[in-house]
């Protein structure tokens, strides 16, 4: 595990000390803090104030329960609360029927007494990456554009072609391709689509494919009963069989296995899936939005993703602009976010100066809006009382642009090892932005969590 997988807080909820004890044990290594309850009540007190990043909550607190009555009506409480907290739930009885009826509540995933400890930090830390994705996610815009019912800030044209997609897609069942760079929004497109559907009243079941471990990933989606591979303890319900009449939202689809594409595009056809290990399959009704920072060209190269997948994921395709061919966006997201983390730090709104302004307008942000939120962040918590500076803001300076006449072929004894290759570029990347793992993975044009997989590939 690399450094940058530590997450914040994780909350335990169980009325066993013992396994609360064991699992603080577990995950020490995984966030800076684990708290652990034994009370619904307290639980509900430490989620509203300290807001973790994840809370594992058990089914059952009352000696002998086996409804999980008690643990979803504390999960009930905590996503009243707060809609975006990520919950795992804990479950030891009801088992298949208790996770998927947590699901369609809310819950992010669930995993089952007795676990494998494997499998125990794969899902935790699963949810702690998309939580992490969600919080970058949410704070890409909290302003709806002409009533739209979208996060997304911005009135500009490009802008207002995503909203009336939006607003003529989400009524449908059609499923929804979302494509766009890194740090553009395309989860808060996912969440309008699925807020304005006919399903807004049931789960909107979230796989971040580009967080899960390529091995994992069959499981993921597709469940798996007790005893299909070895650690398979239990019976796992899959994403898909979860979001069963609400939406399935399937993030970084291009980091799908081409063996596993098959696969999906069979239980999309036939609206039923056969979990890992089981003779018999589960019919389900969903609805799929996939995203992706791949280009057009590079999903319709059959040698990366399989073309008659991609024509049932693309009814509907909607391509998020980068924020360079926004730029009339820019000022409506600066005073976004001047107001936003003014008020989160307690400051009042810094003034910019006009060099700064200068900078913020002419700058290409290769990051999109996640780069100009982190900007304006970092500046508000520099500058003070004072006005807000260009050395405030820390912008990378612009790649120079070489002429074609410039590039130089190789030389013929040049290493061209690709695996190699692959290693210099990363740790170039971040020993250019300082191991900013956000700025090197947007110059690579990976996710973050692709590249702390080339990291951990690479021993870097």
């Amino acid at each position: 595990m690399t450094t940058g997988d530590r997450f914040g807080l994780c909350l335990v909820v169980d009325d066993d000390e013992d396994v609360l004890m064991a699992v603080r044990l577990l995950l020490r290594g995984l966030f800076d803090e684990v708290v652990t309850c034994v009370a619904p009540a307290e639980a509900l007190s430490v989620a509203i104030g300290r807001k973790p990043d994840v809370v594992l909550l058990d089914a059952n607190f009352a000696r002998g329960a086996t409804d999980a009555k008690e643990g979803l009506q504390l999960l009930d409480q905590l996503l009243a609360v707060d809609g975006d907290l990520i919950v795992v739930m804990i479950t030891a009885h009801a088992g298949v029927n208790v996770a998927v009826e947590a699901m369609k509540r809310g819950a992010a995933d669930f995993i089952s007494k007795p676990w494998a400890n494997e499998r125990l930090l794969a899902t935790v830390r699963t949810a702690a990456a998309l939580n992490r994705s969600r919080r970058r996610a949410g704070a890409a815009g909290v302003r709806p554009a002409l009533g739209s019912g979208s996060d997304l800030i911005g009135g500009s044209a490009a802008m207002m072609r995503v909203h009336s997609l939006i607003a003529r897609a989400a009524p449908t069942d059609a499923n929804v391709l979302v494509l766009g760079e890194n740090g553009t929004g395309k989860e808060l497109v996912a969440r309008a689509l699925h807020r304005q559907s006919r399903r807004a009243d049931r789960a909107m079941v979230t796989l971040d494919l580009g967080a899960v471990a390529t091995e994992l990933i069959d499981s993921e989606l597709f469940g798996h009963v007790r005893g299909a591979f070895t650690g398979a303890k239990g019976d796992r319900v899959g994403r898909i069989q979860a979001a069963d009449g609400g939406t399935l939202f399937l993030d970084e689809i291009g980091n799908l296995p081409l063996h596993l594409q098959p696969k999906l595009l069979t239980a999309l056809e036939q609206r039923h899936v056969t979990p890992v290990g089981a003779n018999r399959p589960v019919p389900v009704d969903i609805r799929v939005i996939a995203a992706t920072n791949l280009s057009a060209a590079a999903l319709r190269d059959s040698r990366q993703f399989r073309q008659d997948l991609l024509f049932r994921l693309n009814t509907v395709e909607i391509e998020l602009p980068p924020l360079r061919e926004r730029r009339e966006d820019v000022p409506a997201l600066i005073d976004h976010y001047l107001d936003l983390y003014a008020a989160r730090y307690g400051r009042p709104r810094p003034a910019l100066s006009l060099a700064a302004q200068a900078a913020l307008a002419g700058h290409d942000w290769p990051g999109n809006v996640r780069a100009l939120r982190h900007a304006i962040e970092r500046a508000v918590i520099l500058a003070g009382d004072t006005p807000i500076e260009p050395g405030d803001l820390s912008l990378a300076a612009p790649a120079p642009r070489i002429a074609p006449e410039a590039v130089v072929t190789p030389a013929r004894d040049a290493d061209l090892n690709l695996d190699r290759a692959e290693r210099r570029l990363v740790e170039e990347s971040l020993k250019k932005h300082g191991y900013n793992i956000s700025a090197a993975a947007a110059e690579l044009g990976l996710s973050r969590a692709a590249l702390y997989r080339r990291m951990e590939k690479h021993g870097l």
